[in-house]
C-alpha cells in the first residue's frame, strides 16, 4: 500500500476546482490512482504546518498574529506548535491576525476539520464580509456586537 506523501511546499496554488476533483474521485478506478494523479491539488499539511506556511508567506511574526487576533499569546504559540487544537472561532480570530483572504480562511478552516464560513448563516456572513473587505478583528467585533452575535478572540 502506498502512503500519501505530505507536501513541504511553502506556497501552493491549486489548479483544479473542488468540483473537478469530486468528478475525478467519482470516476476513479481506485483510490491510489486518484491520489497519485491529484496529489498537487490535495490538502496535505497539518494545521501547524499550514499556519507556519501562512506566517512565512505573509512575512509576519507570531507576535503580529497575537496582536491582530486578540488571542492570548501563549495560546497562539501553542496552536502554532500543535500543542492546542483551536476551536473554529479561535481559528477565525487567527485569520484576522494573519490577514487572510476569504479563500485562505476557508482553506484553513477545512484543513483544521472545521466547518467553512457559510453565507447563509448570518454571523458567518458578517465575518466573511469583514474578512473580504480587510476589516480588523476590532471592526468585526463591533459589527458582531451591533447584531448581538458572539465576539471573536475573547
Amino acid at each position: 500500500m502506498k502512503r500519501f506523501k505530505k507536501s513541504t511546499a511553502t506556497s501552493r496554488q491549486f489548479s483544479a476546482t473542488s468540483a473537478a476533483l469530486d468528478n475525478a474521485l467519482q470516476s476513479a478506478a481506485d483510490i491510489e490512482d486518484y491520489l497519485a494523479r491529484h496529489a498537487g491539488n490535495l490538502l496535505s499539511q497539518s494545521l501547524p504546518e499550514h499556519l507556519q506556511m501562512l506566517l512565512s508567506q505573509k512575512g509576519l511574526r507570531r507576535a503580529d498574529v497575537v496582536r491582530g487576533s486578540l488571542l492570548d499569546r501563549t495560546y497562539v504559540y501553542q496552536i502554532f506548535s500543535g500543542d492546542k487544537t483551536p476551536s473554529r472561532d479561535k481559528l477565525i480570530a487567527l485569520a484576522f491576525g494573519l490577514g487572510l483572504s476569504g479563500q485562505e480562511t476557508q482553506t484553513m478552516l477545512k484543513l483544521s476539520g472545521n466547518r467553512e464560513l457559510y453565507v447563509r448563516d448570518p454571523r458567518d456572513a458578517l465575518i466573511l464580509f469583514s474578512i473580504r473587505r480587510g476589516k480588523t478583528i476590532f471592526e468585526t467585533n463591533e459589527a458582531l456586537s451591533d447584531h448581538e452575535f458572539s465576539l471573536l478572540g475573547v
